[in-house]
């Protein structure tokens, strides 16, 4: 694991709790529908939606390991 940092300023969202929800959703296998499933979990990206790219990119590169 990286280390943790706040990713999603407006919900408090970190990578940490961003890398739960993609394992917790191991059955995804494609970035936006584990985007939509990590959004559902954590609420990131809800709020300004100044964070968005970097969550996807965040999921794309948890889920190519």
């Amino acid at each position: 694991m990286q280390e943790n940092y706040e990713v999603c300023h407006c919900m408090g969202v970190s990578y940490a709790d961003i890398e739960s929800a993609v394992h917790n959703a191991q059955s995804l296998s494609e970035v936006e529908a584990a985007f939509q499933k990590v959004q559902e979990i954590t609420s990131c990206s809800t709020g300004c939606g100044g964070c968005h790219d970097k969550v996807l990119d965040i999921i794309a590169d948890i889920m190519s390991k």
